[in-house]
């Protein structure tokens, strides 16, 4: 195929982006900002999402993915735009990019986030599900007859799957992820401190005391926020334990997901499974605990991607390398010519 080889992780928090021989070129968040009026395009990824809870009322700001898929077609063209601009700059030819999804979206689905993507400026793209792709670029083997289970922990979805001979034999994807822990956390400093944060304070809670299980030894931080009861701005203390807490109905989600896949999948595979341990990948994954947590509630041994939050589209992009293995595993590559055949 002529023109460059763009492998995308298109979450619903982040997008990154993979060019074959290069490695990780792009990871931004996906978020973009516009002029409420006109619709025009103001900023786009990190220069938006430092906005949020800050523009004015004439610059609206849109997460233009919700649980990975399109909610808003006309936002994430514009959006995926930029980055294949940013990314392939004035290269003539278009270029061909696989996107990782996740693995229970409908054919409906598929197809607009196919459309999305041609429109936006891809010659031809093709979808491969997140777990796999997570898989492919944690260089596990999938030529084997071997069962190894991915939870993918994103920003709004838990994709966990059974992978062996390089498919998908058991998934479930429920509604979970980064964000939710983020407002589990609005929710708890509102019902028991009287404290309003806004989604940036929330993440940097998450990412610099968050936890799974209890620490040993408890850290704290002093974050900023508003006063529900007066209305004046505020500085507060929160500590580790208040944050496991707060997020224990958001860890629960998680496991029960993992436990849902693991009832359903065939005893042979599970064996496979105990043998070579669950891997956890996407960027939830690196919330400190997230290992041991299923270790401890599944008795099979858990450990973190080497690179968690990158390995999904590392591995799209190391895909792109093999595009008769692609094919071969029905892996089809479209244009926006064949999607309106």
């Amino acid at each position: 195929m002529i023109g460059l080889r763009i492998g995308i992780d298109l979450g619903t928090s982040s997008v990154t982006a993979y060019v074959e021989g290069k490695g990780i070129v792009l990871s931004e968040p996906s978020v973009i900002a516009c002029e409420s009026d006109t619709g025009r395009t103001l900023a786009v990824g990190e220069a938006a999402y430092e906005m949020l809870g800050k523009s004015p009322d004439f610059i609206t700001l849109c997460r233009p993915l919700s649980y990975g898929t399109v909610s808003d077609f006309p936002m994430t063209e514009q959006m995926l735009r930029f980055y294949i601009q940013k990314i392939c700059g004035n290269k003539i030819f278009k270029p061909n990019v696989v996107v990782s999804v996740p693995s229970t979206l409908t054919s409906l689905e598929k197809r607009t986030l196919l459309d999305v993507v041609t429109a936006a400026g891809a010659g031809r793209a093709c979808l491969i599900e997140e777990p796999l792709a997570a898989a492919i670029g944690s260089d596990i083997d999938l030529d084997e007859p071997r069962g190894t289970l991915v939870v993918d922990i994103g920003g709004e979805t838990v994709d966990t799957a059974v992978i062996t001979m390089g498919s998908i034999a058991v998934s479930n994807c429920v509604r979970m992820g980064g964000r939710f822990i983020d407002d589990a956390i609005i929710r708890f400093l509102r019902r028991e401190r009287d404290v309003i944060i806004g989604q940036l304070t929330a993440e940097q809670i998450k990412k610099q005391i968050g936890c799974a299980v209890l620490r040993d030894e408890e850290v704290a931080m002093i974050a900023g926020g508003k006063s529900y009861l007066t209305g004046m701005p505020i500085n507060f203390e929160i500590n580790s334990t208040e944050f496991y807490f707060a997020v224990l109905d958001c860890l629960k989600i998680i496991v029960g997901a993992v436990r849902s896949v693991l009832e359903v999948t065939p005893p042979e595979l599970m064996s496979d499974i105990y043998d070579n341990g669950i891997l956890l990948t996407g960027a939830g994954a690196l919330i400190y605990g997230a290992a041991e947590l299923l270790e401890r509630e599944t008795g099979i041994p858990s450990r973190v991607a080497a690179d968690a939050a990158g390995c999904a589209a590392k591995g799209t992009g190391m895909a792109l390398a093999n595009i008769k293995y692609l094919m071969q595993n029905g892996y089809l590559f479209k244009s926006g010519e064949d999607l309106r055949i």
